[in-house]
């Protein structure tokens, strides 16, 4: 398959909100909102399944980018706004740290949000510009072991479940290494493939079309097998750190209290444009991502799970927002 660009999905996209006005005369836009800036994988998947939404909700379907404050901004938004069926949060795996994250946080995320699908996930990933010296974990490890505090990682952010992975590695390797947090995956990625920071951490998602550019190299990922588009890219597991594995995911939610058949309806809709043959091979081999595609309550209890992982590694190292 050719490889499908942001650019071929955003033109796909407005494509086919120009091609379908009898589709705006059904029915009021939707909005998903995004709570990152536009470049990392999260906006990318929600602008892939748009067209498709479109075709089977009878609404155009707007991919509304508000970010800040690690995602609550744009979550805030969602929590606050009417539950008619017409606002949608599809948001990435640092919702999971939100609560600890932001002690002052303006909206519940358990009780304000309700959830509608996982759709699926993608290990974290580490990633340098080719020049630089590291080809494994351990390169890493002995480098920040030999210059403490010189060797440079980026993220998407304080709180993010990449910087978390970090926090831990450093802790279980007693490495102090020197964390630069960006606003989206495609900022951290812009500076990492400059060289302004020695390596990323990202999921394979936002990673892979540098790497098959070759902009970027990975050197290991932190999921809990290889995955297989990633066959000879090593786990954190098989270089002897056991235990610590992360995977980024995007889920969707809906403002709490939106009628079970919207829900439902939202979820089928999800379902339908992810199994387009298409839109699934560029999330599997574009996005690197291992689809779920769950029923609401599965999301819900996938979350329970991880917030109670990652939330645990914000408070116990005190780490606040932005």
């Amino acid at each position: 398959m050719p490889f499908v660009t942001r650019r071929a999905v955003l033109g796909a996209a407005a494509a086919t909100t120009l091609a379908a006005p009898a589709v705006r005369a059904q029915g009021a836009a939707i909005r998903i909102v995004v709570p990152f800036a536009p470049g990392g994988s999260t906006d990318a998947v929600a602008r892939l399944v748009a067209p498709g939404l479109t075709q089977r909700l009878g609404a155009p379907v707007v991919v509304d980018n508000r970010a800040g404050a690690a995602g609550s901004i744009g979550t805030d938004a969602v929590a606050k706004a009417r539950p008619d069926g017409q606002t949608w949060l599809l948001t990435f795996d640092s919702h999971a740290t939100l609560a600890a994250l932001i002690p002052q946080l303006p909206f519940n995320p358990d009780r304000d949000l309700d959830p509608v699908m996982l759709i699926g996930g993608a290990p974290y990933v580490l990633a340098c510009k080719p020049d630089k010296p590291f080809r494994s974990i351990t390169d890493v490890v002995n480098a920040a072991k030999a210059r403490p505090d010189t060797v440079s990682f980026g993220s998407t952010g304080n709180g993010t479940i990449g910087h978390l992975t970090m926090v831990l590695l450093q802790g279980r390797t007693q490495t102090r290494m020197t964390h630069l947090p960006y606003r989206s995956g495609g900022l951290a990625v812009n500076d990492t493939v400059a060289g302004h920071v020695d390596m990323m951490i990202g999921s394979a998602a936002v990673v892979h079309p540098h790497v098959r550019g070759g902009t970027l190299r990975t050197f290991a990922q932190f999921g809990p097998q290889r995955l297989p588009a990633l066959a000879d890219l090593p786990t954190v597991a098989e270089a002897g750190i056991q235990g610590l594995e992360a995977e980024a995911w995007w889920g969707v939610f809906a403002p709490h209290g939106t009628p079970e058949p919207a829900v439902a309806r939202m979820n089928a809709a999800l379902k339908e444009a992810l199994s387009d043959p298409q839109v699934r091979r560029t999330m599997e081999e574009t996005q690197q991502a291992r689809l779920i595609m769950s029923d609401p309550a599965g999301l819900g209890t996938f979350l329970q799970r991880e917030v109670a992982k990652w939330g645990a590694v914000v408070r116990e190292n005190s780490i606040r927002a932005d």
